[in-house]
């Protein structure tokens, strides 16, 4: 709800990764202080150390995430959903150490095993999968390509939402997206585009939903293109808690910092204060609720 036109409800950054080794409840602990009320605690690769090798590595992974998710949960009172699946860029990576069929093989096995937990509800979503965000040779990008088409049609028989690792090419990226949503049969409202521009108008969002990238300027981009959509989105930092880049990518404190100034944007152009409540309910809470099963 709005008090005195400041937003003082539900806060949920929907893309965060914490670490042990670096802040890990502190990091929450600005979150929360700052007015956050919920986070998506997504599985963190180790690229600094060695990748998992087999299904038991990345089923350890899984569980060290999951184990955080419930120590946050004893720690504050807010929602923590779960996030787990392999990342792109550990199957790119891996493909010069195990070649490509074996490396799409362990990487397969990884979904399957993060859509066990989902179905066990000990997590709430796939993630991040996708495609690498670099330029790769033109049999890695088609193979990429053929592997995400076969995950997203593992999600749709889940019946999971999934959310994405994709490169920044803009609408082209989400064009392309929803065609291989529609060969696998997967609904583009539960293919959601992690770290997204703030544009989420539907000529430009092609129907997918979409996490913003909560970086500098967002809330007045989303202020012009919010009531030009039909999709799901919401807010994310995409923090590393990386010791080697504090702060990276975004703090923890950014997503309520920026609904503050997404309230405000709105509220100056025009929007009713009812408008701007219904508005942020859908963004924190009843998204999230639909997309996560919260």
């Amino acid at each position: 709800m709005l008090q005195n036109e400041k937003w003082i409800g539900p806060i949920i950054d929907q893309h965060m990764h914490l670490d042990r080794s670096n802040r890990f409840i502190d990091a929450i602990s600005d979150f929360v202080y700052a007015g956050g009320t919920g986070v998506m605690l997504v599985h963190k690769p180790s690229f600094s150390e060695k990748l998992p090798q087999n299904l038991d590595g990345y089923r350890d992974a899984y569980m060290d995430t999951i184990s955080m998710a419930d120590e946050i949960r004893m720690s504050f009172e807010i929602e923590v959903g779960v996030i787990l699946g392999p990342h792109p860029v550990a199957w790119e990576k891996q493909i010069d150490e195990l070649g490509i069929k074996q490396s799409t093989e362990l990487h397969l096995e990884a979904v399957g095993l993060a859509l066990d937990f989902i179905d066990s509800g000990q997590a709430n979503c796939l993630g991040e999968v996708g495609r690498p965000h670099y330029p790769v040779s033109e049999d890695t990008w088609q193979s990429a390509n053929d592997m995400l088409e076969q995950i997203l049609h593992m999600a749709r028989s889940s019946k999971t939402s999934v959310q994405l690792h994709v490169e920044d090419n803009g609408e082209r990226t989400n064009r392309e997206i929803l065609q291989i949503c529609k060969k696998s049969g997967l609904s583009p409202k539960n293919a959601i585009r992690h770290f997204a521009p703030a544009n989420i108008s539907s000529d430009f969002t092609h129907g997918l939903s979409a996490t913003v990238s909560m970086g500098k300027n967002s809330a007045e981009i989303l202020a012009e293109t919010c009531n030009k959509t039909n999709s799901y989105w919401g807010m994310e930092t995409d923090f590393l808690d990386d010791k080697t880049r504090p702060g990276a990518v975004l703090g923890p404190k950014t997503v309520p910092k920026r609904t503050g100034e997404l309230c405000s944007q709105l509220l100056s152009i025009g929007w009713g204060e009812s408008e701007v409540e219904q508005l942020l309910y859908n963004v924190h809470q009843n998204w999230p609720k639909s997309l996560y099963s919260l």
